[in-house]
């Protein structure tokens, strides 16, 4: 999901993006989106703004009551009260705002890098560089290292699988870590899903 920040500040971009995978029936999302969160920021700053003056009210209710100045402080109440049923409408806009940006947001797609070529499919795009030597399987440079034992994953997963072993095992996992770390770096919150998920 893309940063809403990028459809507030470059909506045309986003459009243009999804011109370019061919996705033009979704180009009406953008304006939704700007909108919807247009409405979401202000709603959230009006129940932000009322829990503000709410807590100060208290504050003068107290101090008027302990002044024996009921009479304000009876007016003041009715001021929280009036707040408190705007505040609750607020609520249930800010969530069903939310939720409904964010189903927006899903649909709108990721920005294409400048390097990718532009095509409504997979077709070929100028001509692979073949070496002159022999390109060699992976698993037969991994059996070079004593990196996999077929024999045990046969065992185990049958055929097709394999054991990826020592040096070459570690080397997966520096691997993976690098790219954890890479994209933390870059901003993004590293997440272990739960193993199963429902069937829908």
């Amino acid at each position: 999901m893309i940063d809403i920040n990028l459809i507030r500040e470059n909506p045309t971009l986003v459009k243009e993006n999804m011109k370019k995978k061919f996705q033009d029936e979704k180009v009406g999302l953008v304006d939704e989106a700007y909108k919807l969160d247009k409405d979401y920021r202000e709603v959230v700053t009006r129940a932000s703004e009322i829990r503000s003056l709410r807590n100060k009210y208290s504050k003068e209710i107290g101090a008027l009551m302990r002044e024996g100045k009921r009479d304000e402080a009876e007016e003041i109440k009715a001021k929280v009260t009036s707040m408190a049923e705007e505040l609750k409408d607020l609520e249930v806009k800010e969530e069903e705002y939310g939720k409904e940006l964010k189903e927006i947001m899903m649909k709108i797609p990721n920005i294409i890098h400048d390097s990718v070529p532009i095509g409504k499919d997979d077709s070929k795009y100028g001509d692979p560089v073949v070496p002159e030597y022999e390109i060699p399987y992976h698993a037969d440079i991994i059996a070079r290292f004593n990196g996999l034992d077929k024999e045990a994953s046969g065992r185990t997963s049958g055929n097709g699988f394999y054991y990826l072993m020592g040096d070459i095992a570690r080397l997966s996992s520096a691997m993976l870590s690098y790219a954890r770390d890479f994209m933390i770096d870059k901003g993004f919150t590293y997440c272990i899903p739960p193993f199963m998920i429902r069937s829908d």
